[in-house]
């Protein structure tokens, strides 16, 4: 049972039905334009061969975060680590699992960057996959991890609102046009870049310019400043996720001119 010492007078595990706890991870990550999660196709029963959420059983003396990146590492062959980790929820429906009643400890992660995953441990394959095909409900997953997902998903979102998680998905540096297509990735909607700009740029430390420009050769128009992630976890005018009034399709200029721009 996993005690440091005997269990306590009186107390017989015996008397009790047995439950189990395992972890289980969506992974983020924002390829091509879309936002995708990590799966792996299930090797072993039950459910073998649909695609479900890495995790697994929790070892003995093992914390939950802990399990967490160990399925993940494991079933992914992702030796990175998340750029983000957060406890989404407890799922514990009687009869979720066919094998026993069985507990589990949901997280969701932002990984950038993802390198190609390969199945391991208890995977036979891993790959990633739209959001938009998940929330379509065009995968067969296993156990209830279609409600797992589509509950992170509504996580992520929201949580964007009002923290500066976005800049996760970004690379160490760049631009405010690349961390608005973030915003409107996530959030499936168009985001008028003025507004963004200004909202993002004076949000106390919710980035940090590097002073450093974009080459304007190779962008094709005037060179656009560079920033990193701040050291602020929350924004203080928080951002609210209805598209855009704006109808114009037309890429605008990458910062609004302004005095401070000219210097």
């Amino acid at each position: 049972m996993g005690y440091d010492t005997k269990p306590p007078d009186g107390y017989d595990p015996r008397a009790y039905p047995p439950v189990a706890v395992t972890v289980d991870v969506v992974t983020f990550t924002i390829v091509d334009d879309q936002l995708q999660i990590l799966l792996i196709r299930r090797g072993q029963a039950p459910h073998r061969g649909r695609w479900a959420l890495p995790g697994g059983f929790v070892r003995p003396n093992e914390g939950l975060e802990e399990a967490a990146l160990r399925e993940l590492h494991e079933e992914t062959g992702v030796t990175a680590e998340p750029r983000h980790l957060e406890q989404l929820g407890t799922y514990g429906r009687p009869n979720r699992d066919p094998r026993m009643r069985v507990v589990t400890v949901a997280y969701w992660a932002i990984l950038a960057n993802l390198p190609e995953p390969r199945g391991g441990g208890d995977a036979a394959e891993a790959s990633l996959f739209s959001v938009v095909m998940v929330e379509a409900d065009a995968l067969k997953l296993a156990f209830d991890h279609g409600k797992i997902i589509k509950e992170a998903v509504e996580r992520v979102r929201s949580k964007l609102e009002y923290t500066t998680l976005a800049a996760q998905f970004c690379p160490p540096e760049f631009t405010i046009s690349q961390l608005r297509r973030v915003y409107e990735v996530v959030w499936n909607a168009r985001i008028d870049p003025a507004n963004f700009h200004r909202k993002v740029t004076t949000s106390p430390d919710f980035l940090r310019s590097t002073g450093d420009v974009t080459n304007p050769r190779a962008r094709g128009g005037r060179p656009a400043k560079i920033y990193s992630p701040g050291k602020a976890m929350y924004i203080s005018s928080p951002l609210m996720r209805s598209p855009s009034p704006t109808d114009s399709e037309d890429e605008p200029p990458e910062e609004p001119p302004n005095r401070s721009d000219r210097g």
